[in-house]
């Protein structure tokens, strides 16, 4: 009996008088990303992120690799969040922070609904591991500069709102070209001609035929 108490306190570690549980072995996604012009990299990333992986003992449980322009969507980005949402990953790993999202008001989305998942990210240039402490604490961080750009461009609209007010500039919709309906169709039976109705009115001659068409349904 002495013997076996002794065998099942080795398998079982204990900290502080209580019995240490086994580090869970965490799933990683990995997303790799690359413009249409630069599809070299993307060995290079995915090397990289593979190479992390095993060094923290993560399963690798998903590999996107993404080839597209800076303005253009990341679907194979959303069919990670996907994963995410399933809990199927519990940490996203990429090469840069820029691979990852559009626009710094995009990647601070993203990584607030991973973080609302419980799902960790770590972007590997910028040494950003929101898996400990001190990467939550930067996460933070950028979300106080995301909003500080915002206010400043709300700042920007409004100084530029006043400055054409008091230039005596008109602020809103322009007139539509609708407004003219009895006018395009009072000249139009006068017998002048589309291009001259545009002329006099200031509209589009695609204005002044829309008109027409329109009286005639």
């Amino acid at each position: 009996m002495a013997a076996k108490r002794a065998s099942e306190k080795a398998k079982s570690p204990r900290v502080f008088g209580q019995a240490r549980k086994p580090a869970k072995m965490l799933r990683a996604g990995l997303y790799a990303r690359v413009s249409t012009n630069d599809q070299q990299t993307i060995p290079l990333q995915i090397r990289a992120l593979r190479e992390y992986a095993v060094r923290r003992g993560w399963t690798i449980a998903l590999q996107m690799k993404e080839v597209g322009s800076g303005a253009s969507e990341r679907q194979l980005r959303e069919k990670l969040l996907e994963a995410a949402r399933r809990r199927e990953i519990d940490v996203v790993l990429v090469w840069r922070l820029d691979r990852w999202g559009r626009s710094v008001a995009d990647l601070l989305a993203t990584l607030q609904e991973l973080q609302h998942l419980g799902v960790g990210f770590v972007s590997l240039t910028e040494a950003l591991d929101l898996t400990t402490p001190a990467g939550r604490a930067m996460a933070a961080l950028l979300a106080v500069f995301a909003e500080f750009e915002r206010e400043i461009l709300r700042a920007r609209v409004r100084a530029g709102l006043a400055h054409a007010r008091q230039n005596g500039k008109k602020l809103g919709r322009p007139i539509t070209a609708e407004r003219h309906t009895d006018q395009v169709r009072k000249l139009y039976r006068a017998g002048i001609s589309k291009a001259e109705i545009a002329r006099r009115l200031g509209i589009g001659r695609t204005s002044v035929r829309r008109i027409l068409a329109m009286s005639k349904m």
